[in-house]
């Protein structure tokens, strides 16, 4: 099922899979793509039967080779030129990139995000996937930051989360050299968490989100998913001691926090009945609320 024009969409048991549709361009992406991106993880957080989402690409050759360079020097990254410039973000004269605008709403995601690597993925392809939580890849993927090699910088956002990924050297490394490097040196510096073989990987990618969906609770996810990469900009320990604090006061209390150890001392499966539209605290999201401490 698709409602975009450049992704697949599809929910199956709780697994949504988004698939980037534009293989004949190797999955490049364009404005309509980000724009699509941007919705498609909207409809996501708000299905409160989506567990847990994949994200892979059209095709044996590419997962996203970056930004679609058809419009050409003028038309491409010199986005007071382009045509569609009506269509973009613009804050105090700047025009904010679209990539970055793609990974933060990631970012932001309530459910947990598996990016299914199927082969190529440069520039924006290779960016994208650092907001989500695990990478699995193809042995036939490549990744690459070429951004230096086209004159311009690293987008996306990806100044923050790579070197918290990879380590500042293996980051400046990649960035500085621009070159395109196989899965197995991504995965030796731990870009990704597994490489398989291309018919496998897809299998592999449900397994992970079906090990999600079946045993824990949603909002739990949530909630964890954000602690964890939130805290990676914290200044002190204390800061993860006070939002543990409080959201294991509340989801302790919670019904799924009882149905979690009523499963445990029952020796059952869970069947958690909370919802990530309606039960998540009323502290979330902590790090915009004044009154949280």
């Amino acid at each position: 099922m698709t409602d975009y024009e450049t992704l697949l969409y599809s929910v199956t048991d709780g697994i949504a899979t988004i698939t980037l549709n534009r293989p004949e361009r190797m999955n490049g992406a364009t404005l309509g793509m980000m724009q699509d991106l941007l919705n498609v993880f909207d409809r996501t957080d708000s299905d409160d039967e989506v567990k847990a989402v994949i994200v892979t690409g059209a095709g044996n050759k590419a997962f996203c080779a970056g930004a679609d360079l058809g419009a050409g020097s003028t038309g491409t990254f010199d986005y007071a030129s382009r045509s569609d410039q009506g269509n973009r973000l613009v804050v105090n004269g700047v025009y904010r990139d679209t990539g970055g605008l793609v990974t933060l709403r990631v970012f932001d995601s309530l459910k947990p995000v598996i990016g299914a690597v199927n082969g190529v993925a440069v520039g924006f392809g290779a960016t994208v996937l650092l907001p989500m939580d695990i990478r699995i890849a193809a042995t036939t993927a490549r990744f690459g930051y070429p951004f230096v090699r086209r004159g311009i910088v690293p987008e996306a956002a990806s100044a923050w989360f790579l070197p918290r990924i990879v380590g500042i050297a293996t980051a400046l490394e990649w960035c500085f050299s621009g070159r395109v490097f196989p899965a197995c040196e991504a995965l030796e510096r731990r870009l990704i968490r597994s490489v398989h073989e291309p018919q496998e990987l897809m299998d592999v990618a449900s397994t992970i989100a079906r090990e999600i969906a079946d045993h824990a609770s949603p909002v739990s996810v949530a909630l964890t998913r954000h602690m964890m990469w939130r805290m990676l900009g914290a200044s002190h320990p204390m800061e993860a001691h006070k939002i543990d604090s409080r959201a294991v006061q509340e989801t302790g209390k919670s019904a799924d926090g009882k149905e979690g150890i009523a499963a445990f001392l029952e020796k059952r499966a869970p069947v958690f009945a909370g919802r990530v539209s309606q039960d998540l605290p009323r502290f979330f999201p902590w790090w915009t609320n004044p009154e949280f401490e």
